[in-house]
């Protein structure tokens, strides 16, 4: 199980940086473009923050310019790199080109379909968006995406990764889903750790206890 930042905020890299159980970082266009400074240093300084892997999404449409900026971001990020590609003709060739010297993660994923042939171009993500799964498509369709795309890639070495998750409740969802990895916003990681009880139990063992 692994809990991913979704965030380009070089703060909020920091801030989870300190946690120890946060096991990477998710970013995409927007926001990179809404990180206040360029995507280059905006790249290199999550990567500083984090010793897990750092996702960028490439911006070509065509496979040239995707092969030319994956090799772009590998000199940014090196190993830490996970490039994301949409889902498109030319994205799943390009991630067949890259996924022998690169990994990859095939992004906006909406079909077990997609995410078959994803892993057959050697991806090692699958993402969904969760939430936008439930909200856009027909309910039964969502309700089904998760089981169908882990059915899909049963025994193979691609990872389903769920991001758009917008509550712990939906986090909990997914987990017992089966799915093994979240990208989650700093609002709902911060939102998974209290609970009234737990901070009653604190107290009172303060109160009460004794220690070394």
């Amino acid at each position: 199980m692994s809990l991913l930042l979704d965030s380009a905020r070089i703060s909020e890299a920091e801030t989870v940086s300190h946690w120890g159980w946060v096991g990477g970082i998710t970013t995409n266009p927007a926001l990179l473009a809404g990180s206040g400074l360029s995507p280059t240093e905006t790249l290199a300084r999550l990567a500083s923050l984090t010793p897990g892997p750092v996702f960028y999404q490439l911006t070509a449409r065509d496979l040239e310019g995707m092969l030319e900026e994956a090799g772009r971001a590998a000199k940014i990020l090196g190993d830490q790199l996970v490039v994301k590609i949409m889902p498109t003709p030319a994205g799943f060739q390009a991630a067949a080109r890259l996924s022998e010297k690169i990994s990859c993660a095939l992004t906006a994923v909406f079909s077990p379909a997609q995410a078959l042939v994803a892993q057959a171009a050697g991806a090692r993500f699958v993402i969904i968006y969760y939430h936008r799964a439930r909200t856009l498509l027909p309910e039964a369709e969502s309700r089904q995406l998760v089981g169908d795309c882990l059915a899909a890639l049963s025994g193979s070495e691609t990872h389903l990764l769920a991001a758009s998750v917008k509550s712990p409740h939906e986090a909990i969802e997914l987990r017992r889903a089966g799915v093994e990895y979240l990208t989650l916003p700093l609002s709902v990681l911060e939102a998974l750790v209290p609970h009234p009880l737990s901070e009653q139990a604190a107290q009172e063992f303060q109160k009460h206890g004794a220690g070394i």
